[in-house]
Formats: structure tokens, sequence, C-alpha cells
């Protein structure tokens, strides 16, 4: 067996994190993930997909044919999309600064595109704020499962009208 590569280098691409964005709570052919991500070149996207199933970040739930070709279907793997602390911890500081980067432009491009769909009906739906807490550890693990459990309900796609959004946290600690 192989060891598969840190989850940080896999899923702190540009590229991945947009398609791994489009998979949260949700199944996606390749062609609808083609389709809501036009500006990447399809092998480019094909590419990065296949690396993103080689580290059992996504994977294949469903395969059909479709015009002689075989389409699959994919959802976040067993691995999913979160770099946890010990992995967080084991980067050096280059490392972190580069995968906080690309979180960030992740998140720029996403408003980026939001503006230029220049939608009135989503935009109140758009928010932005930063609240300073006073927690121990012990604390913070209580919220994130807290805020786990909250959001748990709204994290799968459904057929009701509900449009999707994306909760982007950053924790920083004060020096």
């Amino acid at each position: 067996m192989t060891d598969k590569p840190a989850l940080a280098d896999v899923v702190l691409h540009p590229v991945r994190l947009r398609i791994i964005q489009q998979l949260g709570g949700r199944n996606r052919t390749t062609a609808q993930l083609r389709e809501a991500l036009p500006d990447i070149p399809q092998a480019t996207l094909y590419r990065h997909v296949g690396a993103l199933l080689d580290a059992e970040v996504i994977a294949v739930v469903d395969e059909r044919r479709s015009r002689g070709a075989i389409e699959r279907t994919l959802a976040l793997g067993d691995r999913m999309a979160a770099i946890d602390h010990a992995e967080l911890s084991a980067m050096s500081s280059a490392q972190l600064r580069s995968a906080f980067l690309t979180f960030l432009g992740d998140v720029t491009g996403d408003f980026d595109r939001f503006l230029g769909a220049d939608s009135p009906q989503t935009r109140e739906l758009v928010g932005f704020a930063r609240t300073l807490l006073y927690v121990s550890t012990k604390d913070l693990a209580t919220i994130q499962a807290g805020l786990g459990e909250l959001l748990a309900p709204y994290m799968t796609e459904r057929e009701d009208g509900r449009r999707r959004v994306s909760l982007a946290t950053i924790l920083l600690p004060e020096p």
C-alpha cells in the first residue's frame, strides 16, 4: 500500500479547491463540473479530478454510459476536504502562508464571480464580519462542534429553492 499525500498538498491548489467546493453537500457529474467551472480547460479539470480521486478526497458514487462514454458522478470522499490541526502544525511557516494565501485567493475568486453575476437577488445573502473571541483550546473545540451541529441540516443540496452560499471561517490567534 502506498502512502497518500498530505491532505494539504492535495487540496490547497486553486483548481482543486474549486472542484471540492462544487461537490460540497452534493453530487456532480464531470459534465456538471465542466459547466460550473467553464474557465478551467477540460484537460486541466480532469487532471485535477484525477488527483483528488487518487488522494480519496473525492469518490465516484455512480457511473453510467452517456453517448458512448462512461459518465462519472462524484462526491466528497472519505478524506473530505478539511486540513486538521495536526497537518497545519506540521507545516513550515512558508507552507502555512502558502496554504492561507491559496484559501484567501479561492474566497476572493468566489467573491469576484459573485460580483460578476451582478444579481440583486443574491446581494441580500452576502455578508462578512469579524468577531473577536476569548477562548481556550477546549472552548474552541466546543464552538466548532456546536457550529458543525448547527450547520449540518444546511449542508446538503435540496430542491426547495434554497440558494447555495459559502461560509468561510478563519481563526487567527493574536500574538
